[in-house]
């Protein structure tokens, strides 16, 4: 766990906005040594977008430490993607933490508060999602107890990718 005095989970606010996209980017980044292929840059108003909806949805925690600076965050929702299931199923998205204070226990404490929120409101299954080769934080899930339930598979089209072999592409 993270040391409570010097961070600590709270909802994220409208102050929040511009600092979580700008964490979001560099989550972005560091995902492309894994294979993805977001944009950062790129996507920076969408995320932006996101991360207020996500504000007054209150879908959206923050990880502030003694100063009260960002130094992680974490999005999370009811899933509500039209298909009837059978057990109501939450999904974290974009668990972040700033390099420099990885391995203190804010990952887990943020995923810890986006499951409690999530259970009372109504989940009873998580879903998330993490690149196949990005092994530290399917690590850091499995050590969370989330267990594989879905696999993923891409092929890249683009001309020469691949020598007739399937490609290797990932998001």
């Amino acid at each position: 766990m993270a040391d409570s005095d010097s961070v600590r989970v709270t909802p994220a606010t409208a102050d929040d906005v511009d600092p979580v996209t700008d964490l979001w980017i560099a989550l972005a980044e560091g995902q492309r040594e894994h294979g993805s292929t977001l944009l950062a840059e790129g996507n920076r108003e969408t995320v932006r977008e996101w991360v207020a909806r996500s504000v007054v949805t209150g879908e959206l925690l923050v990880a502030r430490d003694g100063d009260d600076e960002p130094v992680g965050f974490v999005g999370f929702e009811l899933d509500h993607g039209g298909y009837e299931r059978e057990r109501t199923r939450g999904i974290v998205s974009n668990l972040f933490v700033v390099p420099e204070r990885r391995d203190e226990g804010v990952g887990a404490d943020l995923l810890e508060a986006a499951e409690r929120a999530l259970r009372e409101a109504g989940a009873e299954t998580v879903a998330l999602e993490a690149l196949a080769a990005n092994d530290r934080a399917r690590e850091f899930y499995a050590e969370q107890g989330y267990e594989p339930h879905r696999v993923e598979l891409t092929k890249s089209l683009a001309a020469g990718d691949g020598d007739g072999d399937g490609g290797n592409a990932s998001d």
